[in-house]
């Protein structure tokens, strides 16, 4: 008789995706088992939301809309930095998430063991991208409900700012994970990733660009956050986007690049 045939040995790519998956599979199981830190961070927009849609949404308005007040379009002005706002609220987490693990010694014993070596990073990023991109629609929906209406959006227009809103929150995701990568503890994690949640509140976000001191417009205008703002802000309401549509692609892959070496290469780092 024949001697059976050993099972086939898993290539490169078979190996990566079946541990890259496992790691997936682990994170989201974290974040299932404890929601309060991805639902904080995703209460602060939603507060801010209502916040300036009811309190200020008139005066705001009529600030933007030159003295006529118009609640409805200041919704519409502000929902689209809210999205962006979300996924930087989102990226604090992952910092967390990862400082966690580096401090508890969990990514030492993942570096000692027969898995492909890019997995649990892969498995990181792909996590909390899709709990950014969960948030975003949560947040789109109390949006929607509470009276958001694109003007005239065609589905490719969405499909669109969809894929630019994925694509940053990659991008910010590999930042994230860089950060909480070289964090000593989850609370220095924490603070680090701060500006992600910040940046969006010193961009277009809540007034027009033109409206602000000259000598700081050009940081508000260059920073990462305002031209995705304005890019998505002009598929969704028929906005003029400028330039905004290649910077916010450029922004995107660089700090996807970025945040990609930064984190391969302190992760590949030999233990101290």
């Amino acid at each position: 008789m024949n001697a059976p045939l050993a099972p086939a040995r898993p290539t490169g790519i078979s190996l990566a995706v079946r541990d890259s998956s496992t790691m997936l599979r682990r994170n989201l199981l974290h974040a299932r088992r404890y929601p309060s830190l991805t639902l904080n961070l995703m209460f602060t927009p939603i507060l801010l939301l209502l916040l300036f849609v009811y309190i200020f949404g008139d005066v705001m308005s009529a600030g933007i809309g030159g003295g006529h007040a118009d609640r409805s379009a200041y919704i519409a002005y502000i929902v689209p930095g809210l999205l962006l706002m979300t996924i930087g609220n989102t990226m604090v987490g992952t910092a967390v998430s990862v400082s966690n693990d580096m401090t508890e010694g969990i990514i030492a014993r993942f570096r000692t063991m027969a898995i492909h070596r890019g997995s649990v990073l892969i498995g990181h990023v792909i996590g909390s991208a899709l709990q950014a991109i969960i948030s975003v629609v949560f947040v789109g929906a109390i949006a929607v409900a509470i009276g958001f209406r694109s003007k005239d959006a065609t589905p490719l227009e969405w499909l669109a700012a969809f894929a630019l809103l994925t694509l940053f929150t990659v991008a910010l995701t590999w930042i994230a994970v860089g950060m909480g990568l070289v964090s000593p503890s989850v609370e220095a994690a924490s603070n680090n990733a701060m500006p992600l949640a910040f940046l969006p509140l010193i961009s277009s976000m809540f007034v027009p660009i033109d409206s602000m001191p000259g000598w700081f417009q050009p940081i508000a205008e260059y920073q990462p956050f305002t031209p995705v703002i304005e890019t998505v802000r002009g598929l969704l309401l028929g906005t003029e986007i400028g330039h905004n549509g290649w910077l916010s692609i450029a922004w995107c892959l660089g700090l996807s690049a970025l945040g990609y070496v930064w984190a391969q290469s302190v992760y590949n780092r030999d233990p101290k």
